[in-house]
């Protein structure tokens, strides 16, 4: 057919061979590509439409662009806030060894500020290998990558052709659209802000800062708000240590943090990572061969939660917050039983600049500072290796101690209440159990719901599964319990608090408020305070010795008799029976704890006096003026005994135990530092007295058991031991030339506690934590703290004879000398 096809064509017009075509044949107006005219007008109308429509759709969007860039229409953030993004950081809390202890945030705020050297340069080189490839070229907005979306994605169907969002853009969003679009139209309008606030962000920061800001805004999920915490969090190091595979996974989060959670998803993450390193092949950051490698490694994560009560101290950390958020005290704000805490604050708002300090320190705005949001830098006094060696002899000894005292109330009706009941009647007893099922949540949820008698009954009646503390790796255990015996099971648990200071300067070196911060956060340092048994003896001879007493004056051992000032008789009672009937020093009585002595001791000093005397030692609480007072019926809190107990171990000098160092703000620049407080309560000769004392405590007396195994040690150190009625409290209170430690054992009422005393003294409830702690302290080398410090003696006379130096002494069997009292 193509052989009788009849060409006419115009002299001068080109020969095309044209196939089948039918063109420029008579009756036939055909355009070579087989368009008509009116194919073809109508095609030049079209085109002309798109190129008008594109436009005006380009000088609209300029026009747009411009106003919003000036500020005369739309919603855009000031200049200001552009200068200076709103962001979000959270308080990072120091130890004095400078670890990192934990944070104060709120939901949105935990954030640790990272500069840019503080980013690993493979983390930044894979950044912008993966989201914006021409990164350092443009100026906000891409607009080339914008012309691939607009045609390849938008016109052509293209999925995998990429975003045409900058990093700039990313972070424009990141701070300040803070909704969704909620449809199409509104979503345009964000990126068109996006657009503009892109390029002044470009304008008023460096391409290094829009990479630091971005990757500090950026949620990585599970609270790792920032690129330090995700690499804290997922990756267990710093941003600046991440290698390129652990860099990779956290880059690849940055297009959909869920769908490619490392944790959730791995097989998403590591797809995803992969896609990373083969864009840095493309920009030429790598090579294949590396690419190849590095994707045959796995994720590698060393992941772990954040929350308010991770990291090490968390009893001290709440305590910390607390301090430093409370308000100037008033008095309608405490409740009638509140009056001594009331009190305690009052004291504490007028002498310690860190109680308040939020409230004492504006900004230089006039502003308050947040200590949830403004990334502030708390350097405390804690020691890290100290804190861990104090949380590992708590739950050592505490273990072992909460085996025996569950061994000893198994099948006991009313457990682990005493089954005395001429100190816990059966209706008390019934009333303590209702009085703790009803401050549950559990029942405040049911009271809420109006629930009825008889289903409250079964709720709390009906086995189910649950969560509770267990002395394991865990620090739990599921079980299925009624939330009745829930409740019973908890009261078990015995409760404790240890805190040991710097007796020069102050400085809380550890402090563990309890067996577990998750399930028991009530703080048996600071907040709890208990009767402290002859713990409290120290202070009488201590005022003894300064009111002119030796160690060598003797007293009649027999029970006295003593009348108080309304006439009515005191004969208080004794563990011991060494030494009944004769005459024996007063360094003998307070190394047995003997309570005839210290009663007697009591009566010629008067018990007005000794309160008088114990608030020089710092310790704030009410105390009543009895003649009982010698053996120790009065509260005191953990940290009141080890701030008292200072002076013991400082030439008399008794000071305030110290938190915080300093604070500094986001930038690291200093707001506040702190300096111990100090007063003299002691004269020399009456500190070297008592001090001589207290050292043949642990020498030959109750404290005894620090000499033996598995202690066995050597340094010198001054000590007491305290127990109370029934054994419901166990004290033992510690001192070296370098540290000042106080230990606290006992059930969370005093109902419970340990039927004998040979588990229930003192002696074996408290001391043993001291003594795994000391232990831990001496062994470790890098501690500046050795077995050969000693205290210094002058040359003076203790006893109207050279005193301090050996003493023939009978070995003290602890069990047999702590003081009890009526």
């Amino acid at each position: 057919m193509s052989d009788n096809l009849i060409k006419i064509v115009d002299d001068d017009a080109p020969v095309h061979n044209l196939g089948n075509r039918n063109v420029n044949t008579p009756g036939n107006d055909k355009d070579e590509y087989g368009k008509t005219p009116r194919r073809r007008k109508i095609n030049r109308i079209v085109i002309r439409s798109m190129w008008w429509t594109f436009g005006i759709i380009t000088v609209l969007s300029l026009g747009f662009f411009v106003l919003s860039y000036n500020n005369v229409i739309g919603d855009m953030p000031k200049i200001d806030d552009l200068k200076n993004p709103i962001d979000q950081y959270a308080t990072v809390i120091y130890s004095a060894d400078g670890k990192e202890m934990g944070r104060f945030y709120n939901s949105n705020s935990n954030r640790l500020y990272a500069d840019y050297q503080d980013i690993a340069p493979c983390l930044v080189d894979a950044l912008i290998a993966t989201e914006d490839s021409r990164f350092i070229e443009h100026s906000g907005v891409d607009i080339r990558a914008l012309m691939r979306v607009v045609f390849k994605t938008g016109m052509g169907g293209d999925k995998s052709s990429g975003g045409g969002s900058t990093i700039t853009q990313q972070l424009a969003k990141l701070l300040y659209t803070d909704h969704p679009a909620r449809n199409t139209r509104a979503r345009a309008r964000q990126k068109l802000d996006e657009w503009v606030m892109a390029v002044k962000l470009e304008r008023y920061y460096s391409k290094e800062e829009i990479i630091k800001l971005y990757l500090n805004q950026f949620d990585f999920l599970y609270n790792a708000k920032g690129i330090r915490s995700a690499a804290n969090i997922y990756f267990s190091k710093e941003a600046s240590e991440l290698q390129l595979h652990e860099a990779a996974v956290l880059v690849g989060m940055l297009k959909n943090p869920s769908l490619y959670n490392p944790v959730r998803n791995p097989k998403n993450a590591t797809s995803r990572r992969n896609v990373v390193f083969d864009q840095m092949v493309k920009a030429e950051k790598i090579t294949q061969a590396q690419a190849d490698s590095l994707k045959e490694l796995p994720l590698g994560l060393k992941f772990h939660r954040i929350d308010h009560r991770t990291g090490i101290a968390p009893y001290f950390r709440e305590e910390l917050r607390r301090i430093m958020t409370a308000k100037r005290p008033n008095r309608s704000d405490y409740h009638a039983w509140e009056q001594q805490k009331f009190v305690d604050d009052s004291i504490a708002w007028e002498i310690n600049p860190l109680f308040g300090w939020i409230e004492k320190n504006p900004k230089p705005d006039g502003s308050k500072y947040n200590l949830y949001t403004d990334g502030l830098r708390i350097y405390t006094t804690i020691n890290s290796r100290m804190q861990q060696y104090a949380e590992e002899a708590v739950h050592e000894h505490m273990s072992d101690l909460q085996a025996r005292f569950f061994k000893e109330k198994k099948g006991v009706k009313g457990a682990p209440y005493t089954t005395n009941r001429s100190e816990l009647s059966e209706s008390q007893l019934n009333r303590l159990i209702d009085n703790a099922i009803k401050n549950t949540e559990r029942m405040r949820i049911l009271k809420l719901n109006k629930a009825s008698k008889e289903q409250i009954e079964k709720e709390f009646n009906t086995p189910i599964p649950m969560t509770v503390f267990a002395y394991n790796d865990k620090g739990f255990v599921d079980t299925i319990m009624s939330p009745r015996d829930s409740v019973l099971y908890h009261k078990h648990i015995l409760r404790t608090g240890f805190m040991s200071m710097d007796p020069v300067n102050g400085y809380v070196k550890a402090y563990v408020g309890g067996p577990d911060f998750h399930f028991f956060q009530y703080d048996m340092v600071s907040t709890g305070r208990r009767q402290v048994g002859s713990t409290i003896k120290p202070f009488l001879y201590a005022y003894a010795m300064d009111e002119g007493y030796t160690p060598c004056d003797e007293f009649l051992n027999e029970q006295p008799t003593i009348y108080d000032e309304t006439g009515r008789p005191w004969s208080p009672r004794n563990s011991g029976n060494s030494h009944v009937g004769e005459m024996v020093t007063l360094r003998w009585a307070l190394t047995n704890s003997n309570n005839w002595i210290s009663a007697r001791l009591m009566a010629a000093l008067k018990p007005a006096t000794l309160v008088r005397y114990m608030h020089n030692f710092g310790i704030t609480n009410h105390i009543d003026p009895v003649l009982a007072l010698c053996l120790g019926p009065c509260d005191i809190s953990v940290r009141e005994m080890v701030g008292a107990y200072s002076a013991f171990a400082n030439k008399g000098m008794h000071v305030e135990p110290m938190f915080v160092t300093a604070i500094a703000d986001a930038n690291g620049n200093i707001i506040s530092e702190f300096h111990s407080r100090q007063n003299q309560v002691l004269s020399e000769k009456g500190y070297y007295k008592i001090l001589s004392i207290l050292l043949n405590v642990v020498d030959s007396g109750t404290g005894n058991r620090l000499r033996r195994a598995p202690f066995n040690l050597t340094a010198q150190m001054g000590g007491k031991t305290g127990t109370t009625n029934s054994n419901s409290d166990g004290w033992f209170m510690s001192f070296t030339p370098e540290l000042v430690s106080g230990v606290w054992v006992g059930g969370e009422e005093r109902y419970i506690h340990f039927n004998s005393m040979a588990n229930g003294q003192g002696a074996a409830m408290a001391l043993p934590i001291y003594g795994k702690y000391i232990r831990k302290v001496y062994d470790d080398p890098e501690l500046p703290y050795t077995q050969s410090s000693r205290f210094s003696f002058p040359n003076i006379d203790l006893c109207e004879q050279e005193y301090f130096g050996e003493y023939e002494e009978e070995e003290v069997v602890e069990e047999s000398f702590e003081g009890v009292f009526d």
